[in-house]
Formats: C-alpha cells, structure tokens, sequence
C-alpha cells in the first residue's frame, strides 16, 4: 500500500496476540468497549455492522464529556484488512466535518502472533499534523497496549 508522509500516519507493531483473536476484538462491541481509546477514557457505547456501507459507531467518554464517532465500512477482508471511516454515516450520508480513514491490516506473524499495522489517512498535511501534534503513535500504541492485555484474558 502506497502511503503519502504528507497526509498518512502509520503504527505498526508485532503482538502477541493470534490474528483471528486481533479481529474479533476489532468486529465486536463488547470487545471495543474494553480496548478502543486510552484510559482513563472509556467507551460506553458501540455499534457495529460489519459489511461494507455498515455502521461503526462509538460513543467515547472523555473527561465527563460524551463524544459520538460515527462512520461507515469502506472495506472488509476478514481476519486481514479493516477499513472505515467517519467521513459518511450509514447510508453513505456525509458528514459536516469528517477526520480520517483508518486502516487496520493483520499478518500472520508466526507462533501466534499477529503483524498490526494501523493506518490514519487524513484529508490534509494539517489534519494529519493535529492529529500527529494531538499524540496518535502515543494514543494508538496505548490501544494496541490495551488490545494486547484484555486479549490475554480471552486466549482460548
């Protein structure tokens, strides 16, 4: 995948954690809630509609204040590739001021773990920049981190 510094931001990481264990993490609801944005802060509500057009919507709570994320699935190549984006809504009804596209690939890394790559693509060099400047390879390590523990309680 061709990414642009200008406008692209990329963490990736190598987790103990078996691929098809990563993916329901990412494609369940109860799942997200445990590992999705860095304590403090919590997830208190999420919907998914896993197919393409379908809802990822999540409700954050952060310091007291409740913030909606709503978006949609662009693409979904099970146990590999998850795409979605708060650029539209369900319905592809798009929204008033949209922030990224996130792209979630999953490898076969070997002895049950899973190669993680997350990807945030940004419509400008600015919104790349805040969103770098607001702590994303911090705040996206820290989900990963979360992603890693509350995995290890779920290994079968």
């Amino acid at each position: 995948m061709q990414l642009d510094p200008k406008t692209d931001l990329r963490l990736e990481r190598t987790i103990p954690v078996a691929r098809d264990l990563v993916w329901e993490c990412w494609t369940t609801p109860q799942h997200i809630k445990e590992f999705f944005v860095p304590r403090p802060h919590k997830v208190i509500a999420c919907e998914i509609d896993l197919r393409v057009g379908g809802r990822f919507n999540t409700t954050f709570e952060v310091e007291g204040n409740e913030m909606a994320n709503d978006g949609v699935y662009l693409e979904i190549v099970p146990t590999t590739k998850l795409v979605f984006t708060d650029t539209y809504t369900e319905g592809w009804k798009p929204t008033a001021e949209p922030f990224m596209t996130a792209i979630l690939l999953l490898e076969d890394a070997g002895a049950g773990q899973t190669k993680y790559t997350a990807i945030a693509r940004h419509r400008s060099e600015e919104s790349r920049k805040n969103h770098e400047d607001m702590g994303f390879y911090e705040g996206w390590g820290i989900v990963v981190d979360q992603l890693v523990e509350y995995a290890a309680g779920l290994k079968r």
